[in-house]
């Protein structure tokens, strides 16, 4: 595409043609400065943002570190939930921009990316945690081929995720404290230190009973239970932003779940809301009026922050590590420790995936390979 210069009165003009529209030509014309360079550099910027659609990212001197900058703003608060914004511009400012943040766009390869992913503390960060930056990785790049047209190919492509070379030398009882797994005894030891006036004891029952999310505990509403039929629906949950709570979807499709529950925890539920219709009669005007589960005393909605902050506050009078997503993972031990199936967890817990259920409780496997040997001698027993 070509255009034009023309200088009137004291400024400078530039103009060029635009798309037909109706079968007439639109010819667009706009001031370029007060010189002819300026308004030959405006008529070439205009051009290659109109041929680019609008958007014009300058490639030259870009470094990795404004790139993921630019993406995380235009891409990933305008596309993904709050806390997943979050955590890319953790993953971003924390690993990306200390790493490779220093190399420029047009010149960073697959070697520079493999060495910072190589060099990452394996021993230090979870698999979760990695598997995060990579994907960070892989995502960002992919849009600096297309749409941005940035890069011609993505050199995260060919990552190799690192391993902890000790990690089939972990013990069972190494990775259960590394999820901070509880027991029996140790729950019934949380529960001798939070009596249920305490905001923190609802959130403890709901989820020691159904390994729901911290968030997915607080978004809870009445008509998420069904007593009739003794099942939980999860079709929410309450995120924070800075120090005000919101309702969003779900964390993803599969988070949306119906679970099944038992009558330990219908009980609880059923005395909890017979005191939140005692204290809205007791605080009258001052009650905060709402649909949710767990509130405390004034009806105000017991938020994630809550739970964070009595958690810790819990963690430190406790002689064992301890934190509210220990009662996630506990569930699902407990349940695959008696007998319950993979499939079964992940669809309870909301796994996208069940290689993630699998990873993440594979410390349990040891325990069903003997408990299945044992099966095995005990029936040959029973029929020598």
């Amino acid at each position: 595409m070509r255009g034009s210069i023309r200088r009137r009165g004291n400024r400078w003009y530039y103009a060029y043609e635009g798309p037909t529209i109706d079968g007439k030509r639109q010819r667009i014309e706009h001031v370029g400065g007060r010189t002819r360079e300026e308004a030959e550099r405006a008529l070439r910027k205009a051009i290659d943002e109109f041929e680019r659609g609008g958007v014009v990212i300058k490639l030259t001197e870009m470094s990795v570190a404004d790139y993921f900058d630019y993406w995380h703003e235009n891409f990933v608060v305008k596309t993904l939930k709050y806390n997943t914004q979050m955590n890319y511009r953790n993953i971003i400012n924390n690993y990306i921009k200390p790493g490779i943040g220093m190399y420029r766009m047009k010149s960073i390869g697959p070697a520079s990316i493999q060495k910072f992913v190589n060099d990452l503390p394996t021993d230090k960060l979870s698999k979760h945690t990695i598997e995060i930056i990579v994907s960070v990785l892989r995502k960002g790049f992919k849009m600096a081929v297309f749409p941005y047209q940035l890069i011609k190919e993505n050199p995260a492509n060919y990552i190799v995720k690192p391993t902890n070379n000790n990690d089939d030398e972990i013990t069972q009882q190494a990775a259960r404290d590394k999820l901070k797994i509880i027991n029996m005894d140790q729950f019934k030891q949380i529960l001798a230190l939070v009596p249920e006036s305490n905001p923190l004891y609802l959130p403890l029952i709901i989820s020691f009973n159904t390994g729901l999310r911290r968030g997915e505990v607080s978004g809870l509403t009445w008509d998420n239970i069904d007593f009739d039929n003794e099942t939980l629906t999860v079709n929410k949950q309450m995120i924070m932003k800075k120090k005000e709570f919101d309702v969003t979807s779900p964390k993803t499709k599969a988070s949306y779940r119906t679970i099944a529950i038992g009558n330990s925890l219908l009980t609880v539920l059923k005395r909890f809301r017979t005191y939140q219709k005692e204290n809205k009669v007791r605080y009258g005007r001052f009650y905060f009026d709402s649909p949710f589960i767990c509130t405390k005393q004034n009806g105000k909605p017991i938020t994630p922050s809550v739970i964070k902050y009595y958690t810790g506050k819990l963690s430190r009078e406790l002689d064992f590590p301890f934190n509210f997503h220990s009662l996630r993972h506990t569930h699902a031990t407990m349940l695959l420790e008696n007998g319950a199936k993979y499939k079964e967890i992940q669809q309870r817990l909301g796994h996208s995936r069940i290689s993630t259920t699998l990873d993440t409780y594979s410390h349990v496997t040891n325990k069903m390979k003997r408990d299945t040997v044992d099966i095995f001698e005990n029936m040959l027993k029973n029929n020598s």
